[in-house]
Order: C-alpha cells, then structure tokens, then sequence
C-alpha cells in the first residue's frame, strides 16, 4: 500500500488566486507546546527540541510576478522594514539564487496582523509562504525537501511552515518531522504590548543539565487530548523571559488562574497562550481573563485561536 505524502501547504492554508498570474496566500502564526534548550551549538545557535502547531491567525501575502531582477515589498501597516533584511525579501532571493535565475522579479505586498516580538514566528510565516507561492508564481517546480533546504539558510522556524500544521522540530529548529494530530487544538491567545527580542532572551539563558522529553506530550497530542496536552506543555525560554518582562510572567499566571487546561509563553515571547477543551470552553477562558484584568496591567490582545488540520474538508 502507498501512504499518502505529506499534504500540500498551499491547500493547508488560505489560498486564492490574484489576477492572471499572481497569488494570495495566508501564512499562519505558530505556537510553541514544547520547547527545550539542550545547549549551544559550535555555530552560535542553540539546539532545541520543540513541538510547534500553526493557528488560525494570518498574515497575508499577495504575489505578484515583478519586473525583471526587482524583488519589491510593501506592508500594511507601513513602517515595517521591506528591505533586504526582512524575511520575505530574503526568502524571494534565496529562491532565485537556488534556481541561477536572477532576473526573476516580483511584487509583493504583506498585510501583518500577526505581532512581532511575540514568539509567533510570523515573519518565519511570511518567508515561508512567500517560497511556496513564488514557487508557483514563477513557474519553478521544486520539490518540497528543495524548499526546505532553502527555508533552513532563510531562518531557523521558516521550515516548519513547509510542514503543516503540526511538527516536531529538531536542530536549530530547521529540522522538521511531521507530526500526527487527532484533532485540532483550541486556544486562547493573550498577546501583551510589550516585545521580547529573541537575541535578549536567550542571551539570559542557562541550558539545562538535564533536558525535559517531550515525548508524553507528542504522545497526548496525537490522541487529541486536550487536558494531557496542558498539563504537559513546557517552555526553558519562560523564565529569562519573565525575568526581562516580569509583566508577562504575571500575564501568564492569570491567564492561567482562568480555568484553561494549561497555560504556557509560546516561543521566546511575549505572546502567551492556553489550551482549552473546545472553542466555547476558549471563549469562557478568554472572558474570565479579560473581565480579571487588574488596573495597572496593559491591555493585551486577546483571540480565540484553533490548530490547523490537514484536511481542509
């Protein structure tokens, strides 16, 4: 018997024709259900495990095919850098340097709406949906394993994308293995206004000397429960994060004091989040969080989010 291969992304997430030739995509946020540190790498990064899902909340990316040799991006709300150093701009030429094709061009216009600073990868989303849709726009054929060596030179999560909607992530985070969900997940999603820079974060950080497993944890995930699944969930990065912004720590622990199954930081931060055993069980938790807001804490945004599935249907 053949097993099915791994779903295409671009049915996974929202995905539309633009025009003649162009496409617009929605790339997903990330949450972090898993994350241990095992230590520093002699390349600088840390070597992680991670157990991360994607979530119905989207940036999204219209592609366009551009003039020759020109890579231009716009972003809605303006000010965000659309320079050589965002993502999706780096993504793009990575491409075209892949397949010896520097005169491919394209326009690309990003509107963010999910936050930056937060542990929710979207600029690793946005790189990784500007791939696979450049992939398409330009005609390019490659490979899923081809994209994703090219994602892994872009940034550590932007692989993880090319894999949804569930995946047990290796390395610096670039090594990717499917993961198997029995059901989606829901979530309350409490993003602060405050930011947490990566770099910050694990600069604070003691590797530990014993690492946490995270096998019971995969293993309540492929079974669908909801209530394992948050008493299981695990993050090293919580607290260098909560000792740079004691605010998110103190979000956390509210959130968590709402009746969800389990809360956790997602990430190195400062977006948090709780597991919860349906969407009404998520919109209960998230009203209890928000009528409990004391008054000298900033008011955070919060949403009822779900896990994406593999079955569009």
């Amino acid at each position: 018997m053949t097993r099915p291969g791994p779903p295409d992304p671009l049915a996974v997430y929202p995905c539309l024709p633009a025009g003649a030739a162009g496409l617009v995509a929605a790339a997903p946020a990330k949450l972090n259900l898993f994350l241990e540190v095992l230590g520093k790498r002699p390349d600088g990064f840390h070597a992680l495990e991670s157990l991360m899902v994607a979530v119905d909340l989207f940036d999204t990316l219209e592609v366009q095919p551009g003039p020759a040799g020109r890579v231009r991006l716009d972003c809605d709300p303006p000010g965000l850098p659309t320079g050589p150093d965002n993502l999706v701009v780096k993504a793009a030429v990575a491409l075209r340097t892949h397949v010896r094709r520097p005169q491919l061009g394209a326009d690309v216009r990003l509107t963010k709406r999910i936050p930056t600073q937060a542990g929710l990868a979207g600029g690793s989303a946005d790189a990784a949906l500007a791939l696979l849709a450049l992939n398409r726009v330009w005609k390019l054929g490659l490979t899923p394993a081809e994209l994703a060596g090219i994602a892994a030179g872009v940034g550590s999560d932007v692989a993880f994308f090319l894999s949804p909607p569930a995946g047990w992530c290796t390395g610096r985070g670039e090594v990717v293995t499917p993961e198997p969900a029995a059901r989606p997940l829901d979530f309350v999603l409490v993003c602060p206004p405050v930011g947490l820079a990566t770099a910050d974060v694990y600069r604070r950080l003691a590797p530990p000397a014993e690492p946490v497993g995270g096998d019971a944890l995969r293993a309540a995930v492929r079974a669908g429960d909801p209530e394992a699944v948050g008493r299981l969930l695990f993050n090293r990065l919580e607290e260098p994060a909560f000792a740079l912004a004691p605010v998110v720590g103190r979000i956390c622990d509210r959130l968590a004091a709402a009746g969800p199954c389990g809360a956790r930081m997602s990430g190195s931060g400062s977006a948090v989040f709780a597991v919860c055993r349906s969407r009404e069980h998520a919109q209960a938790v998230a009203a209890a969080f928000r009528a409990a807001r004391p008054a000298d804490e900033p008011v955070s945004r919060v949403l009822v989010v779900r896990s994406l599935t593999s079955d569009p249907a």
